[in-house]
């Protein structure tokens, strides 16, 4: 059965309801609070719509991975095929005649958007652009991405490739989340490979230049999808208790705006009232026991459940003090119970009974299987119960 323990419940002064969402004129919109792993405001979320040159945050993920496993280096130089060349969109204004380092391509495909740049690398690392393909939908199944399907890896309108401003979360977040080496290219705010034209060396994401905060991620057009922009800002952000202090993320996805600067306009409203109205709260510190409930037929006597990472969450502004705490778990434990286990889930409530976040548990130490007599003892005692 289901068994439910109240951890400890705050001064229950504050009873103002969750916070309304900004007018966002866009026909999809999402934030995303990328620390926490909440959704602090959406519209349309699971809406399939064209995705543009967001499409190439899978690309991107995709070359990120082949890095990691040395498949290809930074350094290593791949030649511009004539398909390449000739793709129209956005370029980064590369050749047949040259061989471009990969670094250099992502920072063509990243910065420049270019479209030949991104077909370079896909070709590099999967042989073909249909073979990658294949591979970026492999990947958007692996991530959860369930309403999403990719027909190229650069975004051009086709029929049938479509994304949903949720699918574009999880991939965002994983991205940043998976790669965190490479998200500085992402802020990057002007390149240009040497001998292109140097009038096409501006990243297009508006938000670089506006707002310091900001580093990353992609922007998207085409006359299907509108003007797409998907922004990523850190904070710094206080919470209860000594040493609470810590960095929190915040990711905005607006599709289908009017105009490139509504679409970087909409977005910063968006970040900065996701920054204003939510605070992060650190409730209980990286590896803490959020509950130590007894454990039957163990060497020891309780488990320890909590999160290696601690718990943050995002709670309405002036409410941290009022949050109430609940842990779900079955009942009765009996060991053996690993290390890492999923165990239990902290439910956490604002005082006027909202829910602000379900977050899994763990066992932080691992409770061994006692030994014949022991596990007797707790046989009974657990029938005796």
């Amino acid at each position: 059965m289901w068994f439910l323990a109240s951890l400890f419940v705050w001064s229950a002064a504050a009873q103002a309801r969750m916070p309304e969402p900004p007018e966002v004129a866009a026909r999809a919109y999402l934030l995303l609070d990328v620390t926490t792993h909440q959704v602090l405001a959406a519209r349309e979320p699971e809406m399939e719509v064209e995705p543009a040159s967001l499409t190439k945050l899978m690309t991107a993920y995709l070359v990120f991975d082949a890095l990691r496993s040395r498949k290809i280096t930074l350094e290593q130089t791949l030649p511009v095929s004539e398909r390449a060349w000739r793709m129209p969109g956005s370029r980064m204004f590369i050749d047949p005649r040259m061989q471009v380092p990969v670094e250099d391509l992502l920072k063509g495909m990243i910065v420049q958007s270019g479209n030949d740049a991104t077909i370079a690398l896909a070709e590099g690392v999967a042989g073909s652009v249909e073979r990658f393909v294949d591979l970026m939908n492999q990947q958007a199944r692996a991530l959860g991405m369930t309403r999403t399907r990719y027909l190229n890896p650069e975004g051009l309108t086709a029929p049938g490739h479509v994304t949903t401003a949720r699918d574009l979360s999880i991939l965002a977040s994983r991205l940043i989340k998976d790669f965190p080496e490479f998200v500085p290219y992402y802020a990057i705010q002007r390149y240009r490979y040497p001998g292109t034209p140097a009038a096409n060396d501006t990243n297009r994401n508006l938000l670089l230049f506006r707002d310091p905060t900001v580093d990353g991620l992609k922007t998207g057009y085409t006359a299907a999808a509108g003007y797409c922009l998907v922004a990523t800002a850190r904070r710094q952000f206080g919470g209860l208790g000594e040493g609470a202090a810590g960095e929190r993320r915040l990711l905005s996805i607006v599709l289908g705006a009017a105009s490139e600067n509504a679409r970087a306009a909409e977005s910063q409203k968006l970040l900065n009232w996701g920054f204003s109205a939510y605070e992060a709260v650190r409730l209980f510190a990286p590896g803490q026991p959020v509950a130590e409930p007894q454990v039957w037929k163990g060497q020891v006597a309780t488990v320890k459940l909590g999160r290696p990472e601690g718990v943050v969450v995002s709670v309405p502004t002036g409410q941290a003090a009022s949050l109430r705490t609940e842990v779900l778990r079955t009942d009765p434990l009996v060991a053996p119970l690993q290390k890492d286990q999923p165990l239990g889930t902290l439910r956490i409530t604002t005082a006027s009974g909202e829910q602000v976040s379900e977050i899994p548990l763990f066992v932080l130490e691992t409770v061994r299987e006692a030994g014949f007599f022991g596990r007797l003892w707790g046989a009974l005692r657990l029938w005796l119960k």
